[in-house]
């Protein structure tokens, strides 16, 4: 059972696996959206061009079926004709193309923005098979555009109908204007009925918008095994991971201990911590953590501070303040500056000592430690 759930696709995608998909190409996207913009900008242009347009076309029109009888068999006076009629034509639709054209650009900045990728236009020598087209008429998504495609052509043809139905005393009143006139309105007639006819596809695009979305972050959910395998890819293999800071960690423990020789004194618990001091005057505010260590890494720092003679001092409560409150290379807490001024007095103490001779000095026992920064205080 734990083998099937990993397979189901119930997770949410990924960031990564969404990012992928655009440079593929697959994005959300809705043909009704587009369509209902194309269309009601094009019926609104229509709407406020009309007027202008149809006495346009209607000048064209003159102009074409006005010739000289002479020249009629001219083909060179013939092409110059068209040619001129077709450029006439062409300005005169430029504005309302333009605005249609504009709106399909615009269109996809509305659900996802521009996308180009050449991933999309690779050949998929896959969607050649018959019987992955079947199953694609057959599938869920195949009815929801049939119905989608029946409800349009319902919508927009019961609308249409309405329409022109509302508008027939206004169709038959044309024949009685006279031709620029009837032009004009006529113009406006169509207009207004496109737009009003596309502007009847906001219900579609309502209920599609919402399962185009549902559908595309649907098909691109991962099952818990990809989500797995993707963070392992991402962040790396845990095991190599673990292998990797254990590895730094043993580079850390090296460097630390390299640095022990160099050391003024080691404070110890006196079993389970250690932990080396270093201070140059005039070149360090106050005294820094060189090396520190429990147990194990307590013993071998207490090994290699005896081996290079660098003094112990048994001072538990400052040892467990040092371990607990300091890392490597930190200066010491301003708080236990009075206790480690003491010690390291004792320390040059002792190199007097062993320099000069005289009275061996005392350890200091007291060390004026806050109770708030012993852990066992």
């Amino acid at each position: 059972m734990a083998e099937e759930s990993d397979q189901e696709r119930t997770e949410a995608p990924s960031p990564q696996r969404r990012e992928k998909a655009r440079e593929d190409g697959q994005v959300p996207q809705s043909r009704e959206l587009a369509t209902f913009v194309v269309l009601m900008t094009g019926g609104a242009a229509l709407w406020m061009m009309a007027s202008g347009l149809g006495q346009a076309m209607s000048q064209i029109v003159r102009g074409g079926l006005q010739f000289q009888p002479a020249i009629a068999r001219d083909s060179a006076y013939v092409m110059a004709q068209l040619s001129s009629q077709f450029f006439d034509a062409a300005l005169a639709l430029a504005p309302f193309l333009a605005l249609v054209l504009i709106a399909a650009l615009a269109s996809p900045l509305l659900l996802r923005g521009w996308l180009f990728s050449t991933k999309a236009f690779a050949p998929d020598f896959k969607r050649l098979n018959p019987l992955s087209g079947i199953k694609r008429m057959f599938s869920s998504q195949g009815l929801v555009e049939l119905v989608k495609s029946l409800a349009k052509v319902g919508l927009l043809g019961g609308v249409a109908a309405w329409l022109i139905w509302s508008n027939l005393d206004a169709l038959f009143s044309l024949s009685l204007e006279s031709p620029p006139l009837a032009i004009q309105h006529m113009g406006d007639l169509i207009g207004k009925v496109f737009l009003l006819a596309s502007g009847a596809m906001i219900f579609i695009v309502v209920l599609d918008l919402p399962y185009q979305l549902w559908s595309y972050y649907n098909k691109l959910k991962m099952t818990k095994e990809q989500l797995r395998q993707e963070n392992k890819e991402s962040e790396g293999d845990p095991h190599v991971k673990a292998r990797i800071r254990a590895q730094q960690r043993e580079v850390a423990r090296r460097r630390m201990m390299a640095e022990i020789p160099s050391a003024d004194v080691v404070v110890t618990n006196p079993t389970h911590y250690a932990v080396a001091l270093k201070y140059s005057e005039g070149r360090m505010r106050a005294p820094r953590v060189v090396a520190k260590g429990a147990d194990a890494v307590a013993a071998k720092i207490r090994e290699l501070a005896a081996e290079h003679k660098v003094p112990l001092l048994e001072a538990p409560p400052l040892a467990r303040a040092l371990f607990r409150h300091t890392e490597l290379g930190d200066e010491i807490p301003a708080t236990l500056y009075a206790a480690v001024a003491e010690v390291l007095a004792y320390v040059f103490q002792l190199r007097h000592f062993q320099r000069v001779g005289g009275a061996y000095p005392d350890a200091p026992t007291a060390l004026p430690v806050p109770p708030e920064l012993d852990p066992l205080a």
